[in-house]
């Protein structure tokens, strides 16, 4: 008797296979995801051994890092798990977050925080928010945070280059650009130097809404980098309309103070 009716049929392959996340319940709301970027940054902080662990993870694939799985492989949804985009986009910037200076981190600058007194305080709770578990995902800190994306973090290092240690406009324009036009592949591949050129100039880089853009870059990259790029051309338009605002204030002071002692020196003033 025949058994071909019984052979089963080529399986349908799961999201891990073709790397592609399928909706919207894969990406972490920005509530979740700064709940998990802030505890990674709390525990890299706190514990060296944790730091040393995550920090290997810098630059490397999902199966060349068993020794992350204990920190980031509860926040994981079982859908989540399913998608290689999404899990890798957690891996990714919890790795990136350990390979700060440890004087970088939001915990540590809580910590000095809490010592200037019960304003310090206040701002700490709002940097060092921690949650001990997935489920504390989205607290009123979380979620009261204002989004800053990449694009933003490129200009702050522009700005900060016209003060000291800064970045070139070139410069980061170009390594801008170079991210944009990036695979899936490509950019976790030049992610690690971008940071590193940031946190080098201890520019804030918004790890939460970080994570959300890796979740979503092989299905909506083309917004993901437009929002990149238009923050960083109106960012560095807006400091460059308020430096020029500050240059006029002060040319208009020094005519006032020119004017008045003008007057004051004139005949029978």
């Amino acid at each position: 008797m025949s058994t071909t009716g019984t052979i089963p049929g080529p399986a349908t392959p799961v999201d891990d296979a073709v790397g592609t996340p399928k909706g919207p319940s894969l990406i972490p709301s920005l509530g979740r995801a700064r709940a998990f970027t802030a505890r990674i940054d709390k525990r890299s902080h706190e514990d060296p051994g944790v730091r040393a662990a995550l920090r290997r993870g810098v630059g490397k694939d999902l199966d060349a890092v068993p020794f992350m799985h204990r920190y980031v492989a509860s926040w994981l949804t079982e859908e989540q798990t399913r998608s290689r985009d999404v899990q890798r986009a957690f891996y990714t910037v919890a790795s990136l977050i350990a390979a700060q200076r440890r004087d970088q981190y939001a915990a540590a600058k809580a910590e000095a925080s809490k010592e200037s007194g019960p304003k310090g305080e206040e701002a700490a709770d709002a940097a060092g928010h921690q949650a001990d578990r997935p489920e504390d995902e989205e607290t009123a800190t979380a979620r009261r945070i204002p989004s800053r994306s990449l694009g933003h973090a490129f200009a702050d290092g522009v700005i900060k280059g016209g003060q000291t240690g800064g970045l070139r406009e070139s410069s980061a324009e170009t390594r801008l650009n170079l991210l944009s036009r990036q695979s899936v592949d490509g950019l976790h591949r030049h992610l690690p130097g971008a940071v590193r050129q940031l946190r080098g100039c201890d520019v804030e880089v918004d790890w939460a809404q970080l994570l959300v853009d890796l979740c979503q870059w092989r299905r909506r990259s083309g917004t993901v980098k437009r929002i990149w790029l238009q923050d960083y051309h109106r960012a560095l338009q807006s400091d460059g309309e308020r430096r020029a605002r500050e240059h006029d204030d002060q040319n208009d002071t020094t005519e006032a103070a020119d004017a008045d002692t003008t007057d004051a020196a004139a005949p029978g003033a």
